[in-house]
Formats: C-alpha cells, sequence, structure tokens
C-alpha cells in the first residue's frame, strides 16, 4: 500500500509543531504549579452590624447566643477600649444593613447599634501598607482574645463558637470572610510549609482522629499559635514543638 503523504499549509504546520513542542514540553519538565491548585482569596467583608458593649465576657457571649437564636451569625470580641463587643451581618449595601438594624432595634431586640464600614478593616489598607501591615493585625486581633474564658461554645459547637469562631472572628474583624468551620477553613488557604509560615497563618490540628481537621490555631511568629484549647479553658498560647500538637499536626494555610 502506498502511504499518503499529508502536505500542510506552512502556518499549520508551524502551529502544530509549536503545540507539540508545548505538550513535550509539560510531559518532559512538568509545570512546578501542576498540581497545584489555584489560590482562592477570601472575600472582603462588607458592612457589618456592632450593637452592644459590655464589661463581662459572659454578657458578650450572652447576647451572642440571644442573636443566633434570631437567626443571626453574631460573634463577640475584646475590643481595644476593653470592652466586649458583638458583630453581626454581612451586607454589600450600608442601607441593607441599617434597615436591618432598625428592625431588630424596633423589635427590642438590640438597644443600639453601630454600622462598620469596609474601608474601617485593616484588609481594606493591604495595598498601601502591604500584607506585613495586614499579618500584624491580625496577630495582635488574636493577641486580645488571650486570657479570655472559652465561652463560645455553649451547648453544642454548632451553635456556638469553637476555636474555628475565634479564627473566623479574628479574620473578619480585620475584614477577610473567613469560613466558619475548620474544614472549610483549611480548603479556603494555600498550603504554607512548616517552615514558611509567617504571623496570621493558621494552623491546623486532627484531634482523636475525627476527620481531616478538627482544630486550627492562629500563628503569632516564633513557632507559637493562639487558640481556644477546650471548652472550660482560657484561649492561649502554644508552641507548635510540644509533643502533643507535633503529633496532631496537619498542615498551615496562608489567606494573603
Amino acid at each position: 500500500m502506498k502511504k499518503i503523504k499529508l502536505a500542510l499549509p506552512r502556518p499549520t504546520a508551524l502551529l502544530l509543531a509549536a503545540l507539540l513542542l508545548a505538550v513535550g514540553g509539560c510531559a518532559g519538565k512538568g509545570r512546578p504549579d501542576a498540581a497545584k491548585p489555584p489560590r482562592r482569596a477570601l472575600a472582603m467583608m462588607g458592612y457589618t452590624i456592632q450593637a452592644g458593649a459590655f464589661a463581662q465576657v459572659e454578657n458578650a457571649a450572652r447576647f451572642t447566643q440571644q442573636l443566633k437564636a434570631q437567626g443571626l451569625d453574631a460573634t463577640y470580641f475584646k475590643a481595644k477600649d476593653g470592652l466586649f463587643k458583638v458583630r453581626f451581618g454581612n451586607f454589600s449595601v450600608k442601607e441593607q444593613a441599617r434597615q436591618r438594624a432598625l428592625a431588630l432595634l424596633k423589635a427590642g431586640v438590640i438597644e443600639d447599634f453601630y454600622i462598620v464600614l469596609p474601608e474601617e478593616y485593616a484588609a481594606a489598607r493591604l495595598s498601601t501598607e502591604g500584607a506585613a501591615y495586614l499579618r500584624r493585625s491580625l496577630v495582635e486581633t488574636a493577641r486580645d482574645f488571650i486570657g479570655v474564658p472559652y465561652l463560645w461554645g455553649g451547648s453544642s459547637a454548632e451553635t456556638g463558637f469553637d476555636c474555628s469562631g475565634l479564627a473566623m472572628t479574628v479574620y473578619q474583624l480585620n475584614g477577610l470572610d473567613l469560613p466558619r468551620h475548620s474544614a472549610a477553613q483549611y480548603d479556603a488557604g494555600e498550603t504554607v510549609d512548616r517552615s514558611d509560615l509567617k504571623e496570621g497563618d493558621l494552623v491546623f490540628f486532627r484531634m482523636k482522629g475525627r476527620g481531616k481537621v478538627s482544630h486550627v490555631g492562629i500563628y503569632i511568629g516564633g513557632g507559637k499559635f493562639i487558640h481556644a484549647p477546650s471548652r472550660g479553658k482560657k484561649i492561649s498560647v502554644d508552641a507548635l514543638a510540644d509533643d502533643y500538637y507535633a503529633r496532631h499536626y496537619v498542615g498551615a494555610k496562608s489567606y494573603l
């Protein structure tokens, strides 16, 4: 049988050769990031409602639970003035936040409110101040929680605030909408080698063999992290080198 030789037009032949070369190059060397999933940046927080200011953390926790009973994803935190305040909601339009707050005010759910603007968050200054500034702000926010009793858990981790809730709050207070649960937080970040950890990264652990990850802390540098250990204990600082945490360490994630 006579072989048929295809004569391709010159531009087509050149294009085919280029494609074959590209395929051969990927197969030979492999792209450095071929197996690396695309990074998913966290969304910025919008307008948030702040209500209540309490001298006692127990009162802030109680108010937070009352708001949760109303279907509001509320969280409390220790402000710079030393008072414990409560925030909830994430609105794209300021008027939506204001109308929601006014309705809650009229219903007697809240007594006063303040609308937190997106530009008030540290993340809003990322482009001008740089990532180091935001990382420092994350650590400073986390440090404000040290010594605060672990009260968020309530009767159920699903209805209260656990270790992942602490991480979520620290990020949201800085303007980044971190997911609520540790597994989702782990999936949302970019993997970081332990030797490359930076302030503000999250470190994850697998406790008691439950699932992929079940505990999370905020890395603050020097091999240490801040976390909510367990119900009945205070938020504290621990070391990654500690035998217990070293054995349960899963990995770290960055969101900046």
